[in-house]
């Protein structure tokens, strides 16, 4: 299969790593980190005046019509430099109501919101199935549970709720400060500013039938995508430590037992971009990719935490110095493994689907 990308997302691409290359430096992830809502807020803005924010929306949405291939581009190019920035779970949110929403729905993309999604709920429950509830009330609905974990919520306008309704699991957009809406701040493990939202009769618009899986399905494209330019960056990372640090006369990099361990994080990032990238070919053909993205979902689970545990080991005891830059890179990779289940519960899901 031919996975070279094309002239639009090699444009993408290289705008997208030029701005991260740029903006992300060591100073401003750690300040981003250490300010109120956890994100740099000046590299959102720029990549909103860029477009970039834009490209996987469909052209009618005021996007560039890039869909999930002009996505990923852009999220692996984020992960090379752990750039703070929630990209994932605006867009996803975003190109989920444009796909599914209704027309009055579809007015949030106005291009100044910013939106996330509340996918995940404590405990092993399946984001396919939540245990949070949506009853009618009149012509609306009335959400009810927990959702855990919500991405990045602070500044947003608006939360996209995996609930479960007497018609069956779906989603449903809230507004993040709705009457019976309440949020508890919590921090992950890539220190993103995340919440613990509980709904209690909270007002909400369903999307049309099939967004929450398609919602999930965008998801872990997008995580795989983050996870493939993490493991990337900490693998560059690991080969520029280990070509400059000599034991017994010579580079660590020509020792054999490291050049191992390098060869195999390079064939499983190799491994994971594939599985990514057949995925993406299936969902842009309008093809069944439900394997296709559990599999590539499960590389970045599996994969991509091996790569990003082996490039610590490989910097020693520097690799432990949370001020030094491969640790983030470990920290990420280890957040996105455990993200909408890890990889046991997507070998679970995957067996279950063939």
């Amino acid at each position: 299969m031919d996975f070279t990308l094309g002239e639009e997302l090699e444009a993408v691409r290289d705008l997208a790593r030029q701005i991260f290359a740029d903006r992300a430096t060591q100073a401003r992830i750690k300040a981003a980190e250490e300010s109120e809502r956890g994100f740099d807020e000046g590299l959102w803005t720029e990549l909103g005046e860029t477009g970039l924010l834009g490209v996987a929306l469909p052209e009618d949405a005021g996007g560039a019509g890039l869909g999930a291939a002009g996505l990923a581009v852009l999220l692996e190019e984020q992960g090379r430099t752990v750039a703070p920035v929630p990209i994932w779970p605006s867009v996803v949110a975003a190109l989920t109501i444009a796909e599914h929403g209704s027309p009055a729905q579809r007015d949030v993309l106005d291009g100044s919101a910013r939106l996330t999604v509340a996918l995940e709920e404590f405990g092993t429950a399946d984001p396919a199935a939540p245990r949070c509830t949506a009853v009618r009330d009149g012509d609306g609905w009335l959400l009810t549970g927990t959702k855990a974990v919500v991405p990045t919520p602070s500044g947003t306008s608006h939360v996209l709720v995996a609930a479960s309704s007497p018609d069956g699991p779906g989603l449903f957009l809230v507004e993040t400060s709705a009457a019976g809406t309440s949020w508890e701040r919590t921090e992950t493990t890539t220190r993103d500013k995340a919440g613990h939202l509980t709904l209690d009769g909270a007002p909400a618009q369903p999307l049309g039938d099939g967004a929450l899986a398609a919602a999930l399905r965008l998801a872990r494209v997008s995580l795989a995508a983050v996870q493939i330019g993490v493991a990337e960056g900490a693998l560059r990372l690991a080969a520029d430590h280990l070509t400059g640090r000599e034991q017994f006369g010579r580079p660590l990099a020509t020792f054999q037992a490291v050049q191992h361990q390098l060869a195999d994080c390079y064939i499983e990032i190799d491994a994971l971009r594939v599985c990514l990238w057949h995925a993406i070919s299936l969902i842009a053909a309008g093809e069944d990719a439900e394997t296709a993205v559990l599999v590539a979902k499960w590389w970045s689970d599996q994969g991509g935490l091996n790569v990003v545990h082996r490039v610590q080991h490989l910097h020693g005891g520097i690799g432990v110095d949370v001020d030094y830059p491969v640790h983030r890179h470990f920290l990420w990779g280890k957040q996105i493994s455990g993200t909408l289940g890890g990889a046991s519960f997507d070998l679970e899901l995957l067996g279950a689907a063939l």
